[in-house]
Parts: structure tokens; sequence; C-alpha cells
């Protein structure tokens, strides 16, 4: 602990170790009874969250933010309220939550805030269950979404540079703000309402490409009336570049050192400490082990945190699913595109279950007397449906003829520069390029792949082509007809959510392939987007009794028929290999035998009484059988990630 002392002693530009332990630690009562101002409570809403010396301090209170974050577009909309009644209940005061430009704006000037993205109806409720609202607007929210949040329309400028002051990024930043900003106003503290303060943008220091970008976006919020206290939040001694004037800069807790807060300390004095991001873990990705945190590190962090009344944030209090293809992915020593699951190691559970972590904090939150205890709900009823036989089959060829019309182009295109969706490209899903050659050869990508196609020779599977494994060679038999159909069905696995090389993010081909070192040419593409609108085709015309058991890449239809009372369960695709599920149209994810997850989340709300379309489609080797659990298996644990002993400055310099 003393250890932790002197590292607190650079930021706060304090010369006495004793100065440094009366001003910080103070009694836990009076600690955590900052924590207790609510929304119901307080009446005088002139001034909203202010520093003052080492405090937050909320109208004439001093305060301690308690946030925990919800992604409401990851948590079905019906258990919005559940999952915020356990934050309340967990003893958190404030709801931290992103708004995911690319799910609002999917196709330039259209805006969607209805169903799972509405952010008013959201905030409403974190009012109704007395709950401060941090809102992180963006534009670029990062959270391990395809690119960071932001749509991918915006690469079809070739010349397009993210999260500049570049007049392509500006301009259509300033539309979506125009929509979005108008909905938040009426939710600000100022208002009556929950908002007490606005993250600008995410991490920039991380990126840094335009010293003009952070303060362009500070002043984009402001001439629209946002009034609420702007912070910044980046990790260790990225918090300088990061920082604009006159804006309260927060911490992330990675690669955090002495130095952060003496840096901290120039840029605003002794101010308060915010934890804008804590975490105890990383995302899981395909075919890595899964990630866990640690609890003895965990609780040891937070007891730290308390006892110098520093503002925190987990990140996730439930984490939730990315359903459908909004997960993005990381580089670190490979490309990693993250699971379907965002477990995340939050306090709940994918399914909003109570966790062993949610009982600590509720122990060390609760543990003054000074703090009302808030009545935990109840944990919802989970199902364990009978398996369904899938009975219906057609392959990817045949449904080809009843798609929209294809498109053909000299040279590949890659998925944004698609003259679909209204001219805004495709988004997420997977493309194919289909053209003719006359011989064998050896088939080379050259790194255009992005980011796993698979090859077939007229509907015979031949490889993979991905960011691993770029050639093949292909055979053509004595048998074969003169010209052989080249079939590349490539799968976005999800782009990069952060990095210097997000502007690069293109999908499907990216540039030329070849035989022989000959590019390919006169290429037939399809747009296999997988949206609601692709599967609501008039399609049952042509499926087909699955009598034997055929293999992918095809659609499998199958109907699971339950009671009155739909219930939460978890699908389990045993003996199936990789692909997408849909439940009455609403797209679960993807699936893949390679782990480290092994079920998908199916919420009880996308259910309903009697018939359900359960369509699935498999890329490889299918199973005529669909299971159920009532428990989420996600994996084997990866133990070890994080080391429980102290390091020369404390447990906090361990991320």
């Amino acid at each position: 602990m003393w250890a932790f002392l002197v590292r607190l002693v650079g930021f706060l530009g304090l010369t006495s170790r004793l100065l440094v332990m009366s001003q910080l630690q103070g009694d836990p009562a009076e600690r955590l009874s900052q924590t207790s101002i609510s929304p119901s409570i307080m009446k005088d809403r002139h001034v909203g969250l202010t520093i003052r010396d080492s405090h937050f301090m909320l109208g004439d209170f001093p305060f301690l933010i308690l946030a925990g974050t919800i992604h409401y577009f990851r948590v079905p909309k019906e258990y919005w309220r559940d999952s915020l009644l356990k934050l309340k209940a967990c003893g958190f005061n404030t709801v931290t939550t992103h708004v995911p430009w690319s799910l609002h704006e999917p196709k330039r000037g259209q805006f969607y805030f209805i169903g799972n993205l509405d952010l008013s109806a959201f905030m409403s409720i974190a009012i109704e269950v007395d709950l401060w609202v941090i809102l992180c607007p963006g534009p670029y929210i990062g959270s391990d979404l395809d690119l960071g949040g932001l749509p991918s329309w915006l690469l079809q400028d070739p010349k397009m540079k993210l999260r500049t002051t570049y007049k392509g990024f500006t301009k259509a930043v300033n539309r979506y703000f125009d929509d979005l900003i108008p909905r938040i106003l009426s939710y600000q503290f100022q208002e009556d309402g929950p908002i007490i303060a606005v993250q600008v943008e995410n991490e920039y220091g991380s990126y840094y490409k335009d010293k003009k970008y952070m303060a362009y976006i500070k002043n984009a919020l402001l001439k629209r009336g946002v009034k609420s206290l702007l912070m910044t939040a980046d990790t260790g001694q990225e918090v300088m570049e990061g920082r604009i004037k006159n804006v309260f800069a927060s911490v992330h807790m990675k690669k955090i050192k002495k130095e952060t807060y003496e840096k901290l300390s120039s840029i605003q004095g002794a101010g308060p400490v915010m934890m804008m991001v804590y975490t105890a873990k990383s995302l899981d990705g395909w075919g890595s082990p899964r990630n866990i945190l640690d609890p003895h590190l965990l609780r040891k962090d937070v007891k730290e945190m308390l006892n110098f009344k520093f503002s925190l944030n987990f990140y996730m209090f439930h984490g939730g699913t990315n359903f459908g293809f909004m997960g993005g992915s990381s580089f670190l020593d490979n490309y990693l595109p993250i699971v379907t699951s965002y477990d995340y190691g939050a306090l709940l559970t994918e399914n909003g279950d109570y966790t062993a972590e949610y009982l600590m904090y509720q122990e060390l939150f609760h543990a003054p007397s000074a703090v009302p205890n808030f009545r935990k709900p109840e944990p919802r009823p989970k199902a364990t449906y009978k398996p369904v036989a899938t009975a219906y089959f057609m392959s990817l060829w045949e449904i080809l003829p009843y798609l929209e019309k294809s498109i053909r182009s000299p040279t590949p295109v890659s998925m944004e520069q698609m003259s679909v969706n209204q001219g805004n490209g495709q988004s997420y899903g997977y493309i194919l390029y289909e053209t003719i050659i006359v011989s064998g050869g050896l088939l080379t990508s050259k790194g255009h792949i992005k980011d796993r196609g698979q090859v077939f020779l007229n509907d015979k599977f031949v490889g993979v082509l991905d960011h691993v494994n770029d050639q093949l060679i292909l055979t053509k038999n004595h048998g074969d007809k003169d010209y052989l159909t080249l079939r590349i069905l490539v799968e976005n696995q999800g782009r990069l959510s952060s990095g210097p090389n997000i502007n690069q993010e293109r999908k499907g081909l990216t540039g030329d392939i070849y035989l022989d070192n000959n590019p390919l040419r006169k290429f037939k593409i399809y747009s296999l987007d997988m949206q609601p609108k692709f599967l609501n085709r008039d399609l049952p015309n042509i499926w087909r009794p699955a009598l034997f058991q055929p293999e992918g890449p095809g659609f499998f239809l199958a109907i699971l028929r339950i009671g009155s009372q739909p219930r939460d369960t978890f699908i389990k695709m045993k003996g199936w290999t990789k692909g997408v599920i849909f439940i009455n149209g609403q797209n679960l994810g993807r699936y893949w035998n390679m782990g480290p997850q092994d079920t998908l989340y199916l919420p009880a709300p996308w259910l309903q009484s009697g018939i359900n379309e359960i369509v699935v489609f498999e890329e490889f080797k299918s199973s005529f059988i669909i299971q159920f659990t009532n428990s989420s298996h996600l994996g084997m644990a990866f133990g070890g990630m994080l080391s429980i002993s102290d390091p020369p400055f404390g447990s906090f310099w361990l991320r």
C-alpha cells in the first residue's frame, strides 16, 4: 500500500505522505456517503458536475462516481431495466454507455433510434432507476466493435482519413451530430435529466493523427448545446496526446505508471482521479484460449481505489452479446476476430446472471451503513428446450438466382465499393466472387482477401485463403470441362476496432488475386449481407428435405415449438462447424467449432409462443440436430493472465 502512496505523490503534487493519507483516505462511511447522491434527491439543477480541489462536485455536494458500463445495443431492450436495477442494487450510482454511430446511421442520412437502438428509452429507464449517466457519443467509441463503431460507408472514399479533420470525415460527423445531439440535450443534468458527463471521442491519444481533431469534436458538442462536464479518456502516457485544453482528463487502467500521474498533474493540477475504464480482462477471440479476470486482484484494486477516493467506471458491468456482425477484431501478434459473446469478465454474465465478482462489489460498496441497500432483482428463469432437427436445406449455389442482381466487374470490388444498400456499400456478412478459369495453377491472394475466403472449383471445396495462408494449388482434372467456375466466398470477420490501420479496413477482395502470377479478370459478384431482407425473400419455395446430411455452404431450416412462456436459453451447435444462426429473423451471431465459445445466447424476448423458425447458415460440415442448454459454455479458461503479486509500483501497473 505504501508503494501506492508513492505513485500518488507525483500526481497530486503533495510533499507529505501524511498529507496524502489525510486528504485521500478519510472515513469509509464519509467517503461512500458521497456516492449516495441520486437524481431523485437532487433538486438544485443549476450547476452540473464540476471540479473543486480534489473532488468532483454535484451541485454543492462532493460526489464520488461509481459507474459501470452497459451497452444498450448489446442487451435486449426488454432487459435494460433489469440490468440497470442490478447496477443500482450493487451500489453503483452511474451507468456509462457508448453510442454506436455505425448502428444508428447504417446508410447515409438514415438514422435509427428505435427498438434496441432507442437511446432515449434507455436513458429514461436510467432516470426511473435513479442512476446518473455518463454518455460517450463518439463519433469513434472503440468498444471492440467493427471499425470501432464508425460506419463502413466512410471507407467508400479512397482518401478517407478517419478520426481527423479531413473534410470527408467531418462532413459525415456533423450530419450525425446534427441528428444525435438534439436527442440527448433534454437528458442533461441541467434539464432535470441524468447525464452528468459526456466523453469526447475515445482514447485518441493512442491514435493521434491530427492535433486539431479533439478540439473540433469538443466544439462540435458545445455548439450543439452540450452543457455537461466534458472529459477525455486515455491510457498511460497517451493521456498527453489525447487531452484537450480545459477538458477533464480521465485515464484507463492500462499501462499506467507513476509518470502518468505526473503528466495528469501538469495538465489539470491536483484534481480528482477518474478511472474511466477499469477492467481486469481482455476480449476473447476465435481460436484463442478464454481470458478470465483475477478476483483477488480485482478486490485489491477496487479497495485501493475506494480508499483513495478514486472515481471509477467498471468496464463492463454487463457486457451482453455481439449480436449479428457488430463485433470487431484486434491485431496483436496476428489478426484476432472477437467472439460473439461479450461476457468480458463483466459483473453480470452475458444473459444477466449475477457473478461472484458482483457479490464482491456489492459487499465493498455497501459495507458502510451510510450507503442504502437496494433490493436485488431475482435471476431470470432459463430453459433447456428439446433438441430440434433441421428438416430442410438449400445450398448457397441454389439460392444465387433468387438474390438481387449480381454485379459484374473486370476487377475485384470490395464490400464497401459494392453498388448495393442504396449506394452505401455492404457493411457486414459475406461476399461471393465468381470468375472463369481454363487451367489449374497456383492461386495467390497477396494479402488481398479480407478476412477469410473459401475457394471452390465449381461446387467443390478446394481450401481457405486468409490472413495466414495466401496461396492454394488449383488442380484441373482431365475429365473437367474446358473451363471451370472459380468461386471465392469471403467472410468479413470484423474490422479492426482500434489502431492506426483502421483506414485500410476494407473487406472482401481488396485487390487483385492471381493464378500463376496473372491477375484474374471478369468477376460476377454477389452481396451476401445476411440482413433480414436477405432472409425474408420468397425462399421457402426452394427448400428441400434434408434427407441426407448435406454439407455447406448452405442454409438449414428447423422449427422450435415452445409453450406460452418463452425463457432464455442457449443454443449449442455440437456437430456443426462454422456459420451464423438466425431465430425469427434475428441474427444471434457467429458460431465456430474452433472455440473458445461453445454456445450462443438466445434471449426469451426473441422467442414466441408456438412456432419459432431457426435458420442456420453453415459453411462446412453440418448436423441434423440443434441442441439447447440452460447455461453458457464460453470455453476453457486461460488462467494466469494477471499476477497477484505486488510489482514495484503496486497492482495498478500490471495493465
